[in-house]
């Protein structure tokens, strides 16, 4: 039986599956009491048990949403955890019919950002307060300390804003949480954050791979590779998790479980997003763009298999993959390493570019500095090199990109030689490596003053009569290509 609070709680949550059942906990551990609903009251009944055997936690369940709404002392604040889209839409609903003027709302899921512009805009006809907030970290930092990321009424965060504090990861210079922006920006903040996630879990998976295949590592030898890694400027917690990985043996037969796990990716459509906005603002994302279209490989097993059956038989061999040539295991790591480490750097720089150009779209100012801090602790891209690239963002608040700040620059060239050494080691061993190849393409294209976009504005200009601009007098221009191409070939004789 659900236990009743006999005091009015101080915040409510409603949705209680693991991330929602696990931050309920949180927060009541930093003293807050606690309401919480959830529609099947099994789970109301499964929390309210958790919080007793975890030492008493001052979390009150409730069956009903008007007993739960009822039990919130005002202004209300009621955060909610459910999956995106209409049940986000449905739980308001229920929910509002027993909430005040003045009271909040806090959408604590993955959602749309134009779905919580839309949701502001109704709760506000209902005179009540609106935040979207992006809550990074799965169902331990949810339970010990997440990176949270609200956008919407700074009034609705004001009301909480001592909870959130508290309940955020805390990393040296402050708790992992701050009040992102207007309107839909912690949504989307949310978004990105797992587009760069995407990137740099795919550049992780391609690092493993070329170690594993070229240089031949055992799953300890990775093991020991990654936790070496973890200990220098690679420092992450996906690097850090990734080592555990390698470690964990099959429980069900011999060797390691990591071996034994298909080889098709999930998703739930943030990455997705995140490159259909990229398009939209003319943002170049490449390093998660190929993460995305890697997972949508990935999902092709039964194609692949056929595929690589039929192109053996063509007379390509997967047995080339490990023998094609002898290589230094020792600067295989170290190579890889250094080509990892800049090739995350590029997919960072392509996020933080996302968010600068929807920044300067919707007015929102986002401080990306600031934003770095956030993810300094509590969630899944969290990394040591963020505090460096929170202080690059505080040097020149208005970076044109992350790999022209002077210390990443200087970063950038010393590891080139490795990175190019890699990449075509990969290559030439068949071996794909779509996110460090659309890193390199990244790197290489930004920083060349001249590309052969010339070229293609001829050809648009050629077939489309789309204009072109000249380096040497300003305006617009157009060539009657065709003529001039047949008079010239008249002058010499030649024929088309």
């Amino acid at each position: 039986m659900a236990v009743e609070s006999a005091m009015l709680s101080r915040i409510g949550l409603a949705g209680l599956a693991v991330m929602g059942q696990n931050l309920a906990l949180n927060i009541a551990e930093k003293g807050f009491p606690i309401s919480v609903y959830n529609r099947t009251v099994a789970k109301v009944d499964e929390t309210v048990a958790r919080a007793a055997s975890e030492g008493g936690l001052p979390l009150f369940g409730h069956r009903s949403p008007q007993d739960f709404v009822l039990s919130i002392s005002r202004p209300r604040s009621i955060v909610i955890l459910v999956k995106a889209g209409a049940p986000v839409d449905q739980t308001i609903d229920t929910l509002s019919r027993y909430l005040e003027p003045g009271d909040a709302i806090i959408d604590g899921g993955n959602e749309w950002y134009e779905n919580t512009e839309r949701r502001i805009r109704e709760a506000s006809a209902r005179g009540l307060l609106y935040l979207g907030m992006g809550v990074s970290g799965g169902e331990d930092g949810a339970r010990n300390g997440p990176s949270l990321m609200p956008g919407g009424s700074h009034q609705a965060y004001d009301n909480i804003e001592n909870i959130l504090t508290r309940v955020a990861a805390q990393v040296d210079d402050g708790p992992c949480v701050t009040f992102v922006g207007e309107g839909g920006a912690g949504n989307f903040v949310k978004m990105v954050h797992n587009g760069i996630e995407y990137g740099d879990m795919q550049l992780i998976s391609e690092a493993y791979d070329v170690l594993r295949i070229v240089g031949g590592l055992s799953n300890a030898e990775l093991a020991e590779t990654f936790a070496e890694w973890n200990r220098g400027e690679l420092e992450s917690f996906l690097i850090e998790i990734t080592a555990d990985i390698f470690g964990v043996r099959d429980e069900h037969g011999d060797g390691e479980l990591v071996d034994k796990i298909l080889d098709k990716t999930g998703m739930k459509g943030t990455g997705k997003w995140t490159v259909q906005q990229a398009a939209e603002l003319s943002i170049a994302a490449p390093t998660i763009a190929a993460s995305l279209d890697s997972r949508y490989l990935s999902g092709l097993k039964e194609e692949r298999e056929a595929a690589a059956k039929t192109l053996e038989q063509a007379g390509i061999s997967s047995a080339d993959f490990a023998t094609f040539r002898s290589v230094d295991k020792k600067r295989l790591i170290d190579d890889v390493r250094q080509a990892l480490y800049a090739s995350k750097i590029c997919s960072y720089a392509q996020g933080m570019n996302l968010l600068k150009s929807k920044s300067a779209e919707k007015g929102w100012n986002l401080n990306l500095g600031e934003l770095a801090r956030i993810w300094k602790g509590g969630c899944i891209i969290r990394a040591r090199f963020l505090d460096r690239i929170k202080k690059a963002y505080e040097r020149n608040r208005g970076l044109a990109n992350l790999i022209v700040d002077p210390e990443f620059a200087k970063e950038m060239v010393q590891r080139q030689a490795a990175w190019r050494r890699v990449v075509g080691l990969a290559i030439e061993a068949g071996i794909s490596t779509p996110g460090m190849c659309a890193s390199l393409a990244y790197f290489d294209t930004y920083r060349r003053a001249r590309l052969p976009a010339n070229l293609v504005q001829a050809q648009r200009d050629y077939f489309g009569a789309h204009t072109y601009e000249r380096v040497d007098r300003p305006g617009s221009f157009h060539t009657e290509w065709s003529k001039i191409a047949r008079q010239g070939r008249a002058g010499t004789g030649i024929r088309s």
